[in-house]
Order: C-alpha cells, then sequence, then structure tokens
C-alpha cells in the first residue's frame, strides 16, 4: 500500500512540472540557474549506539532548503543526501517524502531528486534522477544496488561496480546524470589525483556519455574563511582542498590551461563543468557554506522544465560563475553556441561574437563586482586520450578597453583562420590575476570570481 499510494503522491506532485513542459515547449531557451549538490537533515551521522541521527552534518529542511535556492535566483535544485549502511530506505521512506512537500511549498522551483553516491572506485558523485513517477523507487533501486558504503562490504567499493551502474542507468528511460564532485579534494600532492582520475572518467565517459557528464569545477565550502569563532587551528582551506588546492576556487583539473578539463575536451568529448554550494550549514548559522546560489551558479540554457534542464546539462549549454559576476553568456562561431559544433572548410575565416551580462545591482554579498578580464582559450582536438593537453592556450584576452557595452550588456569579436579540428572556451575575473593563483589559507571569496564556459567546437573539412 504504500509504494501505491506514494507513487500516487508523485504523480500528483509532477503534474505541474510536466505540464508546464508540454506548455513551454515553443518558448525559446533562456539562462535557468542552478545547483546539483545541494545537502539537508538527511546527511546525518551515526550515533555510538548505530542509530541515523538527523540534523548532525547537513541541518536544513528540504523546504527551507528550496526556498533559500529561489531566494538566491535559481531555477532548479537537486537535492541530495549522504549514502550510507541501509541508507536508501530512510531517503525513500523519509526524505522522499519531504521533497514532495518541498516541491508543493515552491513550485516554480525545479526540485531533482537525487543523492550523493559513494562511487564505487571512486569520490562521491551526484546522481541526478529525471523527475518521473518512478524516480524513489529506482533512485532506491540503483543505492540499494551500487553505492559503495549501502551495506559493510568492502567489494562493493570496486570501479567495475561503477562501469556496472553506469551500463545499467544508461538503459534507463528517462536516464539519470552522474556528474563526479570536488574530483581533487582527496589528491595528496597539487599536481595528483584523488579518486576520481582522468582515466576514471573517461571510462565513464566511454560506458555512458549521456549519464556520465561532467564534473565539479568549483566545488563548494567556499566559506571556510568566513565560519564565526574560527581560529588558525580550525580554520580550513576552501572547498576543504587541502593538500591540492583551489584555484580562484576552482578545482584544478578545470583552473589549469591545458589541465585535465582540456584532455577531455581534446579527446573530441563534451564534458561539462558546473559550479555547486554543496550547502550542509551557512556560514550565518556558525557553518562553511553558502545557499545554493548565494555564491556559485551552474547557468544551463534550457527552457524552464525539468526535461529540458537535463538535456542541457547533457548538451553541453553551460556556463558557470561566482558571485554573481556574470548572468548570462553566449558565444556565436559560425551559428553554433555554447555546446554545439561549427563546420568550416579549413583557412576560412571564424569570427567569434561573444556576448554577456555584467549585472549591475548587487550580488548576494552587497558587493558589484567588475569584470576586469575575458580570456578567449582555444584547444586542439586530436582526439588522442592524455592528462594535458599541450595545444591548449590562451588565444586572445579582452579587457574593458576590447569590448562595447551597452548598459549591462558586453559585446566582443574576434577573428582567426580555421587550420584545425578545435575547440574554444572563455574564462572571465573580477581578479587581475593573469591565472588562477592558488587559494590560501583564510582567503575572502568574495573578491576572488571567476566565470567559466562549456565550449563550442570546430570541425574542419
Amino acid at each position: 500500500m504504500r509504494l501505491t499510494c506514494l507513487a500516487f503522491t508523485a504523480l500528483t506532485a509532477l503534474s505541474g512540472p510536466v505540464l508546464a513542459e508540454e506548455s513551454r515547449k515553443g518558448e525559446a531557451r533562456t539562462w535557468q540557474a542552478g545547483d546539483h549538490h545541494v545537502h539537508s537533515r538527511f546527511s546525518g551521522k551515526r550515533a555510538e549506539d548505530g542509530a541515523y541521527v538527523l540534523g548532525k552534518d547537513g541541518i536544513y529542511t528540504l523546504p527551507e532548503n528550496a526556498r533559500r535556492a529561489q531566494q538566491y535566483g535559481l531555477s532548479w535544485v537537486v537535492l541530495i543526501d549522504h549514502g550510507g549502511e541501509g541508507l536508501s530506505k530512510l531517503r525513500y521512506e523519509q526524505a522522499y517524502p519531504e521533497l514532495l512537500e518541498a516541491r508543493e511549498a515552491v513550485p516554480d522551483l525545479i526540485q531533482f531528486f537525487g543523492m550523493e553516491l559513494d562511487t564505487p572506485g571512486g569520490d562521491h558523485s551526484s546522481l541526478i534522477m529525471a523527475i518521473d513517477p518512478k524516480e524513489a523507487e529506482t533512485l532506491r533501486h540503483l543505492e540499494q544496488s551500487y553505492n559503495a558504503h549501502e551495506a559493510k562490504d568492502p567489494a562493493r567499493d570496486d570501479p567495475a561496480r561503477m562501469i556496472a551502474a553506469l551500463k545499467e542507468m544508461d538503459g534507463l528511460n528517462p536516464k539519470p546524470l552522474v556528474i563526479a564532485n570536488h574530483p581533487s579534494r582527496g589528491a595528496k600532492t597539487p599536481d595528483g589525483y584523488g579518486r576520481h582520475t582522468p582515466q576514471s572518467l573517461r571510462q565513464w565517459m566511454d560506458t555512458a556519455p549521456d549519464v556520465a557528464v561532467g564534473m565539479e569545477g568549483a566545488p563548494g565550502h567556499q566559506g571556510t574563511s568566513l565560519k564565526a569563532n574560527a581560529t588558525p587551528e580550525t580554520l580550513r582551506k576552501r572547498g576543504y582542498y587541502e593538500q591540492s588546492p583551489t584555484f580562484g576556487g576552482f578545482d584544478a583539473m578545470t583552473a589549469k590551461v591545458g589541465g585535465v578539463w582540456d584532455a577531455l575536451l581534446g579527446e573530441g568529448r563534451h564534458f561539462i563543468v558546473t559550479a555547486t554550494s554543496d550547502s550542509h550549514r551557512n556560514v550565518a548559522d556558525g557553518g562553511e557554506d553558502f545557499w545554493p546560489g548565494q555564491y556559485a551558479k551552474t547557468y544551463v540554457k534550457a527552457r524552464k522544465d525539468p526535461a529540458d534542464i537535463l538535456a542541457g546539462l547533457r548538451a553541453g549549454r553551460v556556463f558557470i560563475a561566482t558571485g554573481d559576476l556574470v548572468s548570462e553568456l553566449d558565444m556565436d562561431v559560425g551559428g553554433a553556441h555554447i555546446g554545439e559544433t561549427a563546420k568550416f572548410k579549413k583557412r576560412q575565416t571564424v569570427t567569434v561574437s561573444v556576448r554577456l551580462r555584467d549585472p549591475a545591482g548587487p550580488n548576494a554579498n552587497g558587493d558589484r563586482p567588475d569584470l576586469r578580464r575575458v580570456d578567449l582559450i582555444m584547444g586542439e582536438i586530436t582526439g588522442k586520450a592524455a592528462e594535458r593537453n599541450e595545444t591548449t592556450k590562451v588565444v586572445k584576452t579582452f579587457t574593458p578597453a576590447d569590448w562595447h557595452r551597452d548598459g549591462e550588456i558586453v559585446t566582443l569579436k574576434w577573428a582567426f583562420t580555421a587550420t584545425t579540428d578545435a575547440y574554444l572556451r572563455l574564462r572571465g575575473t573580477s581578479t587581475d590575476e593573469a591565472e588562477p593563483l592558488p587559494d590560501p589559507l583564510g582567503e575572502n571569496p568574495w573578491p576572488d570570481l571567476w566565470v567559466y564556459s562549456s565550449p563550442v567546437y570546430i570541425k574542419v573539412r
């Protein structure tokens, strides 16, 4: 009876988003801001007697998270919590009904169900379910079958189990998404890797390219320096990145030009980076986190309906920004836009047109940050697997003297000659750093703002 009632409740709660999708099919796509990594009170902790206690790690209810996400300008959010021994049952019986309450309480916010997967053979990942009447049952099955810590069995933490999970996910209709979280946080050295490696990410994409679509470029826990009563002994680095630092708040795999992200793009892969809060406890409540959307946003070019947002993530219609430095960003390269492929003849002139919005109003910190520079980054697509893409470089730097401004709208152009298959991506900053520097202990994140776009791909024939 519980399964029947839960499914009926889910279907009732979904009627709004589903009908909205049907009514919006003719609408133009716009930039929808979101966050796929938001924890709640269901990210608890084990007591000495083995009982799982809610509110001991994440502290907020799902409706509260939803209200805050909407307050800080988000259109969509993924409400996820940690896995653990036997927690698939708790997620199904307690967290999911509260999610339905949150959807009813904040109906204008698209709220996806998911979990932070204890990835077999890897670090955490966001497992994002498509909104569907069977979303809770499907997630429960996937968690029971594949989450590494669902049971006390070391054999579950096997990379082969993740490949099996991806194969099953790839066969679902609708398909979920998997995004690797804080990829370099577990690295032991600045140039090392944690449990997410270029090789593992490549295997995921080879197995299920429509499921394994990206990694966190800007991890959460960015408010560590703002924690009340922190001392030099208790202060933590941004993102909890202890051995491999963040760079302008971004993971090294993303921030280093020619690094892992560029290597994967150089293989011709459509692979996105995202920015999240990893919200557990806000800095205003004695924590080290921002609310969803308060500091970091992942923008997806989509209609405001669940299926098109997931489709936009898959297609790479994505840019990410911190501190509301930029709220719109797009490139036009021969009629192709972010996430798309433009075709040119060899030696044909390629014109890159960029349009972005530099908001005039204050951000969540009350600042009005200035965009000081935009970099156009290009790398060749060779198809070869590597840990670096040595062809990637900044090919053009724009400052305010190089662009045209009309109110909040900034436009700029650049042209070059097509010679080989390549990709173009954008990066901008409020700082005067030529390249993002390693973030020192105690750095205030608000003056250190960056924006990164997914690429436009160029095919030369």
